[in-house]
């Protein structure tokens, strides 16, 4: 992981939006390889044809696909109150490549419904609850898309795991 604070996660959600990390978590610090996977056609779902490292735990058919795209699966269903948008949620997560590559850990707040972080958090996120821990894999096009940010490649697929801590 990087040393900078969430740095994946800060180079994700748009500042502009006036979301702010919680600087307060440490994230390990790793030099992630490039990888340049292939475009996607438009509007391709190359989710079921992409090789997932075991240690993710991703198995197609045990997940959920959203009319988005992105695919989720409950490992944890939390008690707690439910994520809605416009609650603050605050979360922990780790996100990673399909090859097992992690590019970030650490703890983050945002506001559903605001736009202040990738479009597969603004689907994958609402309707959990504290407590709950949620396997998200997210397709490019609701992620970085064709520009990749930093150690995250240009048209990857996004594996993210996302325990609800909270919501105000």
């Amino acid at each position: 992981m990087l040393r900078t604070p969430n740095f994946a996660m800060a180079t994700l959600l748009l500042a502009a939006c006036g979301a702010k990390p919680d600087t307060g978590g440490t994230a390990d610090s790793t030099t992630v390889p490039a990888i340049v996977p292939a475009a996607p056609a438009t509007g391709t779902d190359v989710i079921p044809t992409t090789t997932f490292a075991p240690k993710l735990g991703v198995d197609l058919t045990t997940l959920t696909k959203m009319a988005s795209g992105v695919y989720y699966k409950d490992l944890v269903v939390g008690s707690g109150t439910e994520a809605t948008v416009g609650k603050a949620a605050s979360l922990n997560y780790v996100g990673s490549l399909p090859d097992g590559t992690q590019f970030d850990a650490g703890r983050y707040t945002f506001t559903p419904g605001s736009h202040g972080v990738i479009p597969g958090w603004e689907e994958g996120v609402p309707g959990m609850k504290v407590g709950g821990k949620r396997l998200l894999v997210i397709p490019s096009e609701l992620g970085y898309g064709s520009s990749g940010s930093g150690p995250i490649p240009p048209n990857a697929v996004l594996v993210f795991t996302v325990e609800l801590v909270s919501v105000q």
